[in-house]
């Protein structure tokens, strides 16, 4: 191990950083923009898809575009913070994210659009990654950092209901440009903040070569993904470019993961991933996001078409979701992760969620907000907040401070993944499920109003179909991280070195990096 990473490592009387807390603040304004953005725009698509003469074959890509670009580089994004530095490349990130949002708010016509989203999505990959790492690398008292990341847990899964909210407002009461416009204040704020105050320890880059194949190949298999999942949700899953895409995804990720077993200076070291309790938190973070995004999306359908809610009525719908959230969060995960091992956080959290959103299997037309959405919502909140806090601090928890940024990309790439593949999957589910419920009712439907009772129905039990799937997919995300995170709490872990030259272990007396 490089003196730097020991003393990193085994430095328990290092004086923090005075700025942290300051830092903090900025770190977590950039964080709740690139949330919002990933909901905020799906509220504006309908007026912005009109102004500009969108047609409907093409108005998925003003999503898309972005998902492909953020999904696609963040591992790339994560390696060049490490490279560059993390405050560096946190200040570009947000500077780039602003110029791209001005872009997309003045956009003409629907290449523009696309084009700003795609460069918002480049950017975000650049900054999400290098925001957690920074937090990596400034908090290192074990109490400290459990406060820091259970206030970023709270943002990064209660931002996209924000963003519901803020969407309406500007798209109701202003004009839909706005959901674009709104990032440049929040941008020039963290930036201006981030220059001023954050003070990135010493010694903690990598500046070993850049591995272009790994680039490529992680880049082209991860775009090939999230389209794949993406194209599966508008065209069928046995569409031959979506089959296409999975194949051609599987044999780049295959490619990917032997280059990087035989490089000198891999894009992600492979003792990043395979370290236990590192990968069972990607893989059941990924699995949560799945039944969170399938959530998000029918929630607002229903509460939009069902219940016949306003944009901005449906935003403050999901606020007992944030409440939950931001508790389970900053007083259940912040105060309890000190004391007891992450897994007995994680585990019940998600069974917490899977409790409420199995309540949301009994969802019928006439459900009451205050019987069946306000309690299930508060548990999904509650149960996800609390597995969160402690999942992101774990997953960068350990690693030595030059993969800082990839660690923090993997777990962008896990949410981001999971919510490609989560609203695939599960409108996929719904919409089956809704098909089939039409052909076996409509005859009996002979009036007009009774014809669309039916279609309310059918949609209603399209959502429930679904919702029972996130309810498995959350047991399983459960059963994850009970089974593989076995990583005791923090202040006493003992952690595997990844360094290949130290074969023993280091006891790591703080959560440093």
């Amino acid at each position: 191990m490089s003196e730097t990473a020991s003393k990193a490592l085994r430095a328990p009387g290092a004086e923090p950083d005075a700025g942290r807390w300051k830092a903090l603040v900025f770190i977590a304004l950039a964080q709740l923009m690139v949330v919002l953005d990933a909901t905020i725009v799906n509220i504006a698509l309908p007026s912005a898809q009109q102004d500009l003469g969108i047609s409907d074959g093409n108005r998925q890509w003003v999503v898309t575009a972005y998902a492909l670009a953020f999904g696609g580089l963040l591992l790339f994004g994560g390696r060049i913070a490490d490279l560059w530095g993390r405050k560096r490349a946190f200040v570009l990130g947000l500077g780039g994210f602003a110029a791209a949002s001005a872009l997309g708010g003045a956009a003409t016509n629907e290449a523009m659009m696309f084009g700003a989203r795609a460069l918002q999505g480049a950017f975000g990959a650049l900054l999400a990654p290098a925001a957690l790492s920074l937090l990596a690398v400034m908090f290192t008292d074990a109490k400290e950092r459990a406060k820091a990341f259970g206030i970023y847990g709270a943002i990064a899964g209660g931002g996209g209901a924000v963003g519901l909210i803020l969407g309406g407002f500007l798209t109701e009461y202003l004009d839909w440009r706005w959901t674009f416009f709104v990032n440049i204040p929040f941008a020039i704020v963290a930036a201006a903040g981030a220059y001023f105050v954050i003070r990135e320890p010493e010694g903690g880059r990598n500046r070993s070569a850049l591995d272009i194949p790994g680039v490529i190949l992680s880049t082209l298999g991860l775009v090939a993904l999230v389209y794949g999942f993406t194209r599966a949700e508008s065209n069928g899953w046995s569409d031959s470019v979506t089959v296409g895409m999975f194949v051609a995804s599987a044999v780049l990720l295959a490619s990917f993961v032997l280059v990087e077993s035989k490089v000198k200076a891999p894009l992600l070291p492979l003792r990043v991933i395979t370290e236990r309790n590192r990968g069972g938190i990607y893989l059941s973070l990924g699995l949560a996001i799945i039944a969170m995004f399938g959530l998000f999306l029918f929630l607002t359908y229903y509460l939009q078409i069902v219940k016949g809610y306003s944009p901005v009525k449906t935003g403050f719908a999901f606020l007992p979701m944030i409440a939950g959230m931001i508790t389970g969060s900053t007083q259940i995960g912040t105060r309890l992760m000190t004391r007891v091992a992450p897994r007995l956080l994680m585990g019940p959290g998600f069974l917490v969620a899977a409790l409420g959103m199995l309540l949301l299997t009994q969802l019928e037309i006439g459900s009451s907000y205050a019987a069946l959405l306000l309690p299930a919502m508060l548990l999904l909140g509650l149960g996800m907040g609390t597995a969160f806090m402690p999942a992101m601090s774990l997953a960068t928890q350990g690693v030595e401070p030059r993969d800082a940024g990839v660690a923090s990309a993997m777990v962008n790439t896990s949410q981001q993944v999971g919510g490609a593949i989560g609203t695939a999957l599960l409108n996929t589910i719904a919409a089956s499920a809704t098909t089939a419920y039409v052909a076996d009712h409509i005859a009996g439907a002979t009036s007009r109003s009774q014809q669309q009772l039916v279609q309310l129905e059918a949609m209603v039990e399209g959502y429930t179909s679904a919702i029972w799937f996130a309810v498995g997919i959350l047991v399983v995300a459960a059963a994850i991280a009970l089974t593989f995170v076995n990583a005791g709490r923090p202040g006493g872990t003992t952690v595997a070195s990844s360094d290949e030259d130290a074969a023993d272990e280091v006891q790591i007396p703080v959560v440093a990096h």
